[in-house]
This record gives C-alpha cells, sequence and structure tokens, in this order.
C-alpha cells in the first residue's frame, strides 16, 4: 500500500505585489481542477497559507466534502510584497539567484533547500498521520514544487519529465498544474508531473 500526493499551483493569480488572490480565469481553472478530482477518494485538501491558494483549494475542497487544512510549510519560497520597497525586478533577480544557488537565503522568504526541507517535513508528518491508500491533495506554489522536487531527486530521474530540468525549472509549473508523488515505505516516485490535461475544455 502507498499514500498519493497531489501538488496542485494555485490558479493564475492578479498581477499585484503581496497576498493577492486569484483572477475569473483562475476560478474557473480551480473549477476544472475540482472536478477532476471529483472521481477520487480525496482524504485531506491542504493548503498554503497565501490568498491564491486557500481560494484555489477551496473549490478542491467542496467538490471531495473536506474541510481545508492550512499550513505554512507549503507557503512559497519567497512571496513578492513581503520586502518592503522592492520592486518586481528585483524580486526576479533575488528569485532567480535563490534558483542558481539552492543554499542561498535571501533578504525575505527561504532559500531553495529550506524550502525543501519544510516541504519534506510535511510530507512525512502527513505520512505518518494518515493511512495507507490515503489521497491527500496540497495546493501550493510553483516555486515550492521545483525546490522539493530538484533537491529530493536526482537530475537524470527529472530529466525524463523535462530536459533540462534543473536549468527550466522556473517555468515549468503551471497554474492549477497536478504534480503526483506516491510515497512506499519512505520511497517517493514522481507519478506525473506539472499535469493540465485537466484543464483542456475537452477533459473539464
Amino acid at each position: 500500500m502507498s499514500i498519493h500526493f497531489y501538488l496542485v499551483r494555485h490558479g493564475i493569480k492578479e498581477r499585484a505585489a503581496g497576498d493577492v488572490t486569484i483572477t475569473p480565469e483562475g476560478v474557473q481553472q480551480a473549477q476544472s481542477t475540482a472536478q477532476h478530482f471529483a472521481p477520487i477518494p480525496v482524504t485531506a485538501v491542504l493548503s498554503s497559507p497565501l490568498r491564491r491558494a486557500q481560494h484555489t483549494a477551496v473549490h478542491i475542497a467542496e467538490a471531495a466534502h473536506v474541510s481545508i487544512r492550512v499550513d505554512s510549510r507549503l507557503r512559497e519560497r519567497a512571496n513578492w510584497g513581503d520586502l518592503p520597497g522592492q520592486s518586481f525586478q528585483e524580486f526576479v533577480e533575488m528569485w532567480d539567484r535563490c534558483t542558481r544557488e539552492p543554499d542561498y537565503i535571501p533578504p525575505v522568504g527561504d532559500s531553495s533547500r529550506q524550502a525543501c526541507q519544510r516541504m519534506s517535513s510535511l510530507l512525512t508528518d502527513l505520512a505518518e498521520e494518515y493511512p495507507d491508500g490515503s489521497h491527500i491533495v496540497l495546493v501550493t506554489h510553483g516555486g515550492l514544487i521545483t525546490d522539493f522536487l530538484v533537491n529530493s531527486f536526482p537530475e537524470s530521474i527529472l530529466n525524463e519529465f523535462h530536459i533540462h530540468f534543473v536549468a527550466e525549472q522556473s517555468r515549468l509549473v503551471s497554474e492549477c498544474s497536478v504534480t503526483k508523488l506516491i510515497v512506499d515505505n519512505e520511497k517517493y516516485d514522481i507519478d506525473c508531473f506539472a499535469s493540465v490535461r485537466h484543464l483542456n475544455a475537452e477533459d473539464s
């Protein structure tokens, strides 16, 4: 037996600094994602504390008839607006340095490796808390998903999902994409990466 984790990036967000929510298109994405999970016996839905994640998670949780648990370990590595006076360009430069240098700790937020460690601690706790066969949805952020994968799996495995995975990681996880992990006896396997098939009109 094993536990299935579904790492879902939030829907399209408003383009502004701070703790923004999702746009009307992001709501549509969240609704399609909820439909995707409807046939799956979802055990729990967890969310990042940021509004864009919670407002995505609520649709999935309602379809699954479960409540949302908010866990700060699902927060993004860094969020534009957390450092007062930081321009978007300065935020991007900081973000890119964190991506290139996994141990670089920015003025606000976590290093890539620190972000991976908190995600790993959450997955370990959940694997101990829930029984075999559970299906757990985690609504989080693209950067945290790739931070976890890049710091947890060999590059050779990641390149099976996208060539030059590490170098191009910042653009690989689309809004409301689903990355599925299966854990069995503390061993993690990537079942699918950043799937958006459920967002296509013919599949929605």
